[in-house]
């Protein structure tokens, strides 16, 4: 098998039963905000977008789903390897760009198709990216690769059972706007991050110790911000406040901790060559070229932002002018109001107003009453504020996932009284009659899982009551704290309370407190 690195999570495969292009990201997404690391524009993309047997898109955030790319490059009588989504958003935005052939798949069930083995699992929760996840398994007789990406599986039994894993491409830095949009002291967001830095780290070393591959390769980000209101926030940003650490920070803290482990740097044009008993690696940039990517970094990217600045400029230009106030509130009663009056799980788990600053109009989202207006001075536990360009195109567009447009292009500024509330962000991100009716039905459908483990001396719950990983695989128990390492939330064992969101509590009790064989008391007990 051969694999050759196209940049963040992109990889074209090729293997002798035939080729495979997955995430093939090269346009700044997120109102321009992102921009793929090392810069990977000056690839032969139109040569990927043809040789490509099958194509593979992950899930729909758009630093792996560039219709742009796809559109242009990637031949439309390509084979879509279709993760089994609940919902058929990912399907339609590919036919709608030409695509017609299509591979439907069972998660985390094996399918041959012309000497390849191939299985998707595909991560459907509400918080697994923008309705679903997915990451993909290959298997061609000589090499088992996996391609795991963003994906967060809650247990990798599946993945055992498909093969001893040859190549495994994961994602280690982070993907998401905490706490660099928040407004809160620098101290406290210097921790903050410090924290999720570790909690990245932290998860991608359990995947990596579950899976024990003969080689892994650090993937699926960084990305990189080349606009001058973003700049500092690349890398750790200026003192500390960001959490995006790069390939080689990752493979060096690695190293302290699985020195055994065999990491490899994997660049736009890299192409490594692996099977049972052989592995070369080649990369395309020079050792001195490498050097000015990691250790200069910001003079590479101060010269990567001036090559970029007419695209800035064209993404700007491209938005909706801010609309008047009447006709804003008026557009976002039109559109959300009818979802809100859908939504009795969320409305019921936001419980109060939500503050949105739209330029210098403030308007509500008044879940309790499932209306919005303008914002007549109440208190509100949760403000976001932004311009009002952005959300005109969000409205003009129709965007129903604002966690695809203008959370993660970290155009916004956040504030919060107490813990996060999950139901906030599921509504932004699930703002269509589609999107609505999955999560609804999702929450109606969950019930608590009644089965137990042990860690240390504790007895607790086995699945997390956030996204219900597996607390015998990513639990770990410091000073009567239980962290789930897979999103880092904190439960504080002697009450159950989730110390990161409401509503989230656990069911524990020490060992010492109960008979051994007997059912844990409910939380607080």
């Amino acid at each position: 098998m051969r694999v050759t690195g196209l940049g963040h999570a992109g990889l074209f495969i090729e293997t002798v039963a035939g080729s495979v292009l997955c995430d093939p990201w090269v346009n700044p997404a997120f109102f321009g905000s992102w921009f793929p690391f090392p810069d990977n524009s000056d690839l032969d993309w139109a040569y990927y977008g043809r040789a490509a047997d099958y194509l593979y898109i992950s899930h729909l955030h758009r630093d792996h789903f560039d219709a742009e790319n796809l559109n242009k490059h990637v031949r439309k009588d390509a084979t879509v390897l279709l993760p089994a989504f609940a919902t058929a958003e990912l399907e339609r935005e590919l036919r709608e760009l030409g695509f017609t052939e299509f591979l439907r798949t069972r998660s985390g069930s094996p399918v041959d198709r012309d000497g390849l083995r191939i299985m998707i699992t595909a991560l459907a929760g509400p918080g697994d990216g923008p309705i679903g996840d997915s990451m993909l398994a290959l298997d061609d007789g000589e090499t088992v690769l996996l391609n795991q990406n963003d994906a967060h599986p809650r247990d990798v039994q599946a993945i055992h059972a498909f093969g001893e894993v040859d190549a495994h491409f994961l994602q280690f830095s982070g993907a998401i706007w905490f706490p660099m949009v928040y407004q809160m002291p620098q101290r406290a967001k210097r921790e903050f991050a410090a924290r999720k830095r570790q909690w990245q780290f932290d998860r991608a070393l359990r995947y990596i110790d579950a899976l024990q591959a003969k080689h892994v390769f650090p993937n699926s980000g960084p990305p990189c911000f080349l606009d001058h209101d973003l700049f500092d926030l690349n890398g750790t940003g200026l003192d500390g406040e960001s959490i995006f650490i790069d390939q080689q920070q990752f493979r060096e803290q690695l190293a302290k901790k699985l020195p055994k482990t065999s990491t490899h740097l994997l660049l736009p044009g890299t192409v490594t060559e692996v099977r049972k008993n052989h592995f070369n690696l080649t990369h395309r940039h020079t050792p001195e070229r490498i050097e000015l990517f990691f250790s200069n970094k910001r003079e590479y990217l101060q010269d990567y932002a001036r090559r970029q600045q007419s695209r800035l400029s064209a993404e700007r230009a491209s938005r909706s002018p801010a609309l008047p106030r009447e006709q804003l509130i008026a557009a976002l009663k039109q559109w959300w109001e009818p979802l809100l009056a859908r939504a009795d799980h969320i409305c019921a788990g936001v419980g109060g107003p939500v503050r949105l600053d739209i330029g210098d109009v403030p308007i509500v989202i008044d879940f309790p009453t499932r209306q919005v207006r303008q914002w007549d001075g109440e208190k509100c536990r949760y403000t976001l504020s932004t311009t009002g360009d952005l959300v005109a195109t969000n409205i003009a567009r129709r965007e129903p996932d604002w966690s695809n447009s203008l959370l993660l292009s970290l155009r916004f500024r956040a504030n919060r009284i107490g813990p996060y509330n999950e139901f906030v962000y599921m509504f932004l991100t699930c703002l269509s009659v589609e999107r609505i009716d999955y999560v609804e039905s999702y929450y109606r459908a969950r019930q608590e899982n009644d089965e137990d483990i042990v860690l240390d001396n504790w007895r607790v719950q086995r699945r997390c009551p956030h996204l219900q990983a597996d607390l015998s695989q990513f639990g770990r128990i410091e000073d009567d704290v239980l962290t789930c390492t897979m999103h880092g939330w904190d439960y504080h064992l002697p009450t159950g309370r989730c110390l990161v969101a409401d509503g989230r509590d656990i069911r524990a009790a020490p060992i010492g407190r109960q008979d051994r064989g007997g059912a844990a008391p409910g939380p607080g007990a």
